[in-house]
């Protein structure tokens, strides 16, 4: 899942037919031939790692302006996650060989090897990250990660209380205690399948300290 240019999106996005899927449907399988690419218009999707025996490790959230499934096109390789909508999402779809065909013709190929790498870097600091930190500062970083912005509404992660666990390697009882302390110091409100983040100022010095209320 990486970005292109602004310019390289609209003629992606005219080239690409409409698909529509509701929550809780999936946009990309693990292991799938990466067929194509899907440019999100709206809505927002989780994406997920499977490694094996039930587990389960989620990488990121994605809103509008992400190009997914690029890395697999790009590498000819297999779909490394699977990507879910987290509520109704619209997408254009471009089969592979049109969307790298259009991609040389624009000579955004850099464009699309940088940000990939940058994607890459992006998770594997996370994942040394996890591995290291406190539970406290595992759910407070998370958070901010994992908070994508929607035009005319409040900054929220859209997922529940196992998933965030899924992401910083926790489980669901220790993540619903780190979000109660945060409750507390009114730094975020939380409701069922999703936290709203009320204090991001507060939210990112806490990230930076671990202590609520320095």
């Amino acid at each position: 899942m990486v970005d292109v240019s602004e310019r390289m999106w609209g003629r992606l996005a005219g080239a690409g037919a409409e698909r529509r899927f509701r929550r809780g449907e999936v946009l990309l399988h693990q292991g799938d031939e990466p067929t194509h690419v899907a440019l999100l218009l709206s809505g927002r999707v989780k994406v997920v790692l499977y490694p094996g025996e039930g587990s389960a490790l989620l990488l990121a959230v994605r809103g509008p302006g992400e190009a997914l499934g690029v890395m697999g096109v790009a590498g000819a390789t297999d779909r490394s996650a699977t990507v879910v909508a987290l509520e109704v999402c619209v997408t254009r779809t471009l089969p592979a060989e049109r969307f790298l065909a259009l991609v040389r013709e624009a000579g955004e190929e850099a464009v699309l090897l940088r940000n990939a790498m940058l994607r890459i870097r992006e998770g594997e600091a996370w994942r040394a990250e996890t591995a290291s930190l406190p539970a406290r500062l595992r759910v407070v970083r998370a958070l901010l990660r994992l908070a994508v912005p929607v035009p005319g509404a409040p900054l929220e992660v859209p997922l529940g209380q196992a998933e965030i666990g899924q992401a910083v390697g926790l489980s669901r009882g220790v993540v619903a205690a780190e979000l109660a302390r945060l409750r507390e110091a009114r730094l975020v409100t939380t409701d069922t399948g999703r936290v709203v983040i009320d204090d991001q100022e507060g939210l990112r010095a806490l990230a930076g300290t671990g202590q609520i209320g320095v």
